[in-house]
């Protein structure tokens, strides 16, 4: 019997999966190999074996990207023995996808339209790169192009205007580096102070990571290995060495079972297993981050944020557990500063799973493994409540989901709440005089006779007079040296071409 009150069609996790293959292991699995695997881990986290597998009318999928399948939810279902009614499959790039999904399939069974689903996604981008060092073969299914999911969930909008394109901002590497100098600046923080407050921020993430058994790296690290550059920990775009990005080179796969109370309650699920979805949003930012406002904030993750918890009736404070999407420090800090939380709380880490440079990156699949983690959290803790977020590109698209094993007051509401429009006009092949907002250095990737790789290029974000944004990739040494040795956030510049840009004031030496 349900509990007294409690709507029959109301979303209920009841199954949870992970795995972690990691490198020296045998084997080279693929996606759908592991997408199955924590499939099946989930069946048996039900307490149902695979029971509800078997019953499920819709797969949804978060889209691999180390074998680009364009419906892998049919492979796993083919490997389940499941045939579904539908399939559904997330936006080719996103990390936003898992808690999207969630949010989308928990609607689908709170409005009568699903009862069993399963979640799954997984990247084997470490496997994919080892193949070719070890001279074996992959052995991974094949799919025709031309198949298609019953549903595509999100947007394949590209990421980069033109003006960003050109000066090189390609990849979250770049992007994220520039709006971390554009955060330092806006807190008014020097060099110093900022790299002890993003190492302290990824080293108590690591500490997370040591005591996640589907953590790819788990161990402790200090602040002084993580801000350090080394030979292991090369400059990749100040101010971030390799141990302060994501890591996407992992194999990892997640897999969720969500189902309605009705069903749960059908196939004899035991109650401890439960864990119940209570508010679920997905928000928007202005999508080219030249053309935001404020490059170092998110009116979309504060706005989300509202929403989910509005939608479980508790406030910020309410939460026990939380993970913050944590592919890079600025989005970690972002999203704090938009939510309310201190990044720094003993008591409440900013995640439960260690993020994606520690527990791995896969992909556009990492928020299923922080939902998973979150799920036995709280189970463990059955009075508390949880929040997961999750972002796309480059902190673009959110997607939040508040989480308890408490029954929920109302049945569940996915909403996209209105985010306040704050966009700022750009200036492209602007000459003439700026203040520098933010830069990165670029660097190059190989063996270093020292320490850290040769610079290659600095990318500066500046402000015209007229508070347009113009963006200038400058590669020669002289620009380059004022960037390196030197901390120009708020001088006075010319710039004289789209690469070239001179400091008008001294620069301020680090």
């Amino acid at each position: 019997m349900l509990p007294p009150g409690l709507d029959p069609r109301t979303p209920v996790l009841v199954g949870v999966g992970q795995i972690v293959h990691r490198a020296g292991e045998p084997g080279l699995p693929g996606p759908v190999e592991l997408a199955t695997e924590s499939l099946r881990r989930a069946g048996t986290d039900s307490g149902t074996g695979e029971r509800l597998l078997r019953s499920a009318d819709l797969i949804v999928a978060a889209a691999p990207v180390s074998r680009p399948y364009p419906d892998l939810g049919a492979l796993v279902a083919a490997e389940l023995g499941v045939a579904p009614k539908r399939t559904l499959q997330s936006a080719r790039f996103g990390g936003d996808a898992p808690q999207r999904l969630v949010n989308t399939v928990a609607q689908a069974i709170a409005d009568g339209r699903c009862e069993i689903a399963l979640i799954t996604g997984a990247e084997s981008v470490a496997s994919w790169n080892a193949a070719p060092r070890t001279g074996v073969a992959l052995d991974w299914p094949e799919q025709s192009e031309d198949v298609r999911p019953t549903e595509l969930i999100g947007t394949e909008r590209g990421p980069n205007n033109e003006m960003e394109t050109a000066v090189g901002l390609w990849g979250p590497i770049y992007f994220y580096a520039l709006m971390e100098t554009a955060l330092r600046g806006r807190l008014g923080l020097s060099e110093a102070a900022h790299r002890d407050r993003i190492g302290g921020l990824w080293s108590r993430l690591s500490t997370v990571a040591a005591r996640n058994p589907y953590a790819w790296q788990p161990a402790e690290q200090s602040i002084d290995d993580l801000v350090t550059p080394t030979r292991a920990n090369r400059m990749v775009s100040s101010p971030y060495p390799k141990l302060l990005v994501a890591n996407l080179s992992v194999d990892q796969g997640a897999g969720l079972i969500l189902c309605s109370a009705a069903a749960a309650d059908a196939a004899g699920v035991p109650r401890d297993r439960w864990v119940f979805p209570h508010g679920g949003a997905s928000a928007t930012d202005e999508w080219f981050v030249s053309e935001r406002a404020d490059m170092s904030s998110s009116p979309a993750i504060a706005a989300a944020g509202r929403a989910a918890l509005s939608g479980a009736g508790i406030g910020i404070d309410d939460l026990a557990h939380i993970d913050l999407y944590s592919c890079f420090p600025v989005a970690v800090q972002v999203a704090a500063e938009a939510l309310g939380l201190p990044i720094d709380d003993p008591a409440r880490p900013l995640s439960v799973t260690g993020g994606l440079t520690f527990a791995g990156g896969p992909g556009n699949n990492y928020a299923a493994h922080s939902i998973a983690t979150l799920t036995g959290r709280l189970r463990d803790d059955p009075s508390a409540y949880g929040l997961a977020s999750a972002l796309g590109w480059y902190i673009t698209k959110h997607a939040v989901g508040v989480y308890s094993a408490r029954p929920p007051a109302r049945l569940f509401r996915a909403v996209e709440p209105e985010v306040p429009v704050a966009r700022r006009d750009t200036a492209p092949g602007y000459t003439g005089p700026a203040t520098v907002e933010a830069y990165t250095v670029a660097y190059r990737k190989g063996p270093a006779p020292e320490h850290a790789d040769e610079p290659e290029a600095v990318v500066i974000s500046a402000l015209t007079p007229a508070g347009a944004r113009i963006l200038v990739r400058a590669s020669d040494s002289e620009t380059v040296a004022a960037f390196t040795d030197g901390d120009p956030i708020g001088a006075e510049a010319d710039v004289t071409a789209a690469d070239r840009l001179t400091l008008r004031t001294e620069r301020t030496v680090k």
